[in-house]
């Protein structure tokens, strides 16, 4: 790869709530150094944080097609850890009766929707909740009540009484496009409905950073993440939007080992969900065109 030019588009790294849950993850295994740990769920998007848990021997529980309920039934004994994604109150109901000693890695932002959309549901609200299904931070809010509908579409928004009060919000991860475009299919509907956008700040800054690069003349949009990352996959969706010719995704420097890049302007960004580690390895790779020794404990270090 010769001759190219190189953007770093920030911010990089982990996001606040997923530094926070492996902070949590390692501390719990600190303080309990011989006891079995297990997270429920994948504690992030993220297989090589997966790895690097492993290798301190936390496992993790994760089944497609299985809500966090069902996937209790899979841990009967020593500590579990709830991830970033947040869980359904009966969660916790199910674990404590199974006598699990829990620790929670819920991302405060997550909780914070969690509350919005139980205080308009106690004040007796329909919700119109955007998001993905099957999602865990989705499923953490779509299963609180029958009044709480999903919406990943305009054809989900639903045919309501008029006299309904209606409150819209949205999982933290989602296309600020997206979610606009939702608002304003919805308000047409429902002119009187309430609106809460609950978009985070790590999700909405790396989304307004890809779209400033629309008139920078990018020739490749590089994003970094894992594939089942939505936060991932949403900046390579607004890259697209933005016009940039080429948007590719890549995991590891493996996946661009076949990349031809010479003389291009390359601009790089990242998952909140992605090692910095993953992301240096890929920048170094891109410039020099060679690649370092991997090491799975520098990828939450």
């Amino acid at each position: 790869m010769k001759n190219n030019t190189i953007i770093e588009v920030m911010p990089q790294g982990f996001c606040g709530g997923v530094m926070k849950a492996i902070q949590i993850a390692r501390q719990v295994r600190a303080d309990h150094p011989n006891e079995k740990i297990t997270i429920l769920g994948n504690l992030v998007h993220n297989r090589y944080v997966k790895l690097a848990l492993e290798h301190l021997r936390i496992e993790t529980i994760e089944r497609p097609g299985l809500t966090r309920l069902e996937l209790l039934d899979q841990i009967d004994s020593g500590i579990v850890i709830f991830t970033a994604h947040g869980v359904h109150p009966d969660v916790y109901a199910k674990a404590e009766a199974k006598g699990l000693t829990v620790f929670d890695a819920s991302c405060r932002f997550v909780v914070q929707t969690q509350k919005i959309v139980q205080k308009k549901l106690d004040e007796g609200a329909a919700v119109f909740y955007i998001g993905k299904n099957h999602h865990p931070e989705a499923e953490s809010i779509y299963t609180l009540s029958e009044r709480v509908f999903l919406i990943e579409k305009e054809e989900d928004i639903p045919v309501l009484n008029k006299e309904t009060s209606v409150f819209v919000t949205n999982q933290t991860t989602m296309s600020t496009l997206d979610i606009d475009h939702l608002f304003k299919a919805i308000e047409k509907k429902y002119p009187d409905a309430e609106f809460n956008n609950e978009v985070c700040g790590a999700t909405r800054v790396r989304q307004e950073a890809v779209l400033a690069l629309k008139d920078k003349q990018i020739d490749v949009l590089l994003v970094v993440g894992d594939p089942t990352s939505n936060n991932t996959e949403q900046l390579a969706a607004i890259g697209r939007m933005a016009g940039i010719p080429a948007v590719v995704k890549a995991e590891t420097v493996n996946d661009l080992k076949d990349c031809d890049w010479n003389e291009k302007r390359i601009a790089i960004t990242s998952g909140a969900s992605t090692p910095k580690y993953l992301t240096s390895q890929i920048i170094d790779f891109v410039k020099t065109g060679r690649t370092a020794p991997f090491s799975i404990e520098d990828v939450i270090s």
